[in-house]
């Protein structure tokens, strides 16, 4: 079964993010390249404004089940490097794709 894997990260992760889905052979997937948040458990808004200058992006791949583990490890260290830049990923199973 597929899985829809989406990416939140801050904009300065960007290249390290496109080499990791370029290292695990993860080709397709959606970008939002200016997205608002503030995280759950700490770290600054990323809004955009002069109070909040940092952006986020976002992905939404659909990839195999059998890649989900190296992306997820890869995004994971990703995140301990960089924690105050923040990055999380959520994945969701797939019903159906046309």
């Amino acid at each position: 079964m597929n899985k829809a894997v989406f990416i939140a990260y801050n904009q300065a992760l960007t290249e390290a993010v496109n080499s990791i889905l370029d290292r695990t052979g993860i080709r397709g997937f959606t970008k939002w390249a200016e997205t608002h948040g503030r995280g759950t458990h700490g770290g600054e808004p990323h809004f955009g404004t002069h109070t909040w200058p940092a952006m986020n992006s976002a992905i939404l791949a659909i990839i195999e089940h059998e890649k989900v583990e190296e992306l997820l490890e890869s995004l994971k260290k990703l995140d301990a490097r960089a924690e105050q830049q923040g990055l999380r990923a959520f994945v969701w199973n797939v019903e159906g794709m046309v």
